[in-house]
């Protein structure tokens, strides 16, 4: 795990495959694609419409199967490593780039377009492949160390949409997972193959920062009942701080900045 957490340190992002198995990931699909057959033109509503891909989002209320990805205990290590000292779920989306859609390219961003402050790094990515990433199928693109730039790519670069000299793809066979200081400068690339790109996105943010969407309004009263303690405080459901940020934010969807 340590050299994980140099890796984090450095670059802003590891790469680890063959994280979880084919029986997982085959679930998570199904899950994913009954999701999108379900919610149909409505399909992450609660986050917000993005070219050339379909979205997903509140993946914390529809399926137990996602508590392995959001709730996984390796993974909270590695996110506790980048937020400590505490930290809470911010969102749990899904997205898949259309195949052969051009529109799919993401501008290098941060997310939510957070930098961080005096006390450390405010949000932290983590990226599930449910489909080999590649560079042909809209692989994320990643700048290594940007993550300590205190930049915006948007303010920094005159087209952020652009190659970047030091950009790096991403890439891995289904089951591998992306652990990411969210201020480094990343984004999607665009699907030039027959098959959509399918991922999950577990994102994090600092106990002190309002959750990317408020789980506690989003949750249904059941899921909420169900859910043990250690999830109630991950997800914040009993925090009067977490509940006071979110009342101050109108719209907490915006990802491309």
């Amino acid at each position: 795990m340590e050299e994980i957490y140099t890796q984090l340190d450095r670059e802003g992002f590891a790469v680890l495959p063959g994280f979880f198995s084919a029986d997982l990931c085959a679930l998570l699909v199904d899950r994913v694609e009954e999701l999108y057959a379900a919610e149909g033109d409505q399909a992450g509503a609660e986050f917000r419409a993005e070219p050339g891909t379909r979205r997903l989002a509140n993946g914390v209320d529809k399926g137990e199967i996602f508590r392995e990805v959001f709730a996984n205990e390796q993974i909270l290590a590695m996110v506790g490593h980048i937020l400590r000292p505490r930290f809470k779920l911010s969102s749990l989306n899904a997205r898949s780039a259309n195949p052969n859609d051009g529109q799919g390219l993401q501008p290098l961003h941060v997310d939510q377009g957070l930098l961080p402050d005096e006390q450390g790094p405010l949000v932290a990515n983590v990226v599930w492949m449910l489909d080999d990433f590649t560079p042909e199928n809209g692989a994320m693109r990643a700048v290594p160390r940007t993550h300590r730039s205190g930049k915006r790519p948007k303010e920094a670069l005159a087209d952020a949409a652009a190659p970047h000299p030091d950009e790096v793809l991403v890439t891995g066979t289904a089951g591998t997972v992306c652990v990411m200081n969210a201020h480094l400068w990343h984004g999607g690339t665009a699907n030039r193959t027959d098959t959509p790109r399918r991922a999950l996105h577990s994102f994090y943010c600092r106990f002190d920062v309002a959750q990317q969407q408020y789980q506690k309004r989003l949750l249904r009263a059941e899921t909420q009942a169900a859910l043990p303690i250690r999830l109630r405080e991950l997800l914040a459901l009993d925090d009067a701080q977490n509940d006071e940020l979110c009342s101050r934010v109108t719209s907490q969807s915006g990802f491309l900045k």
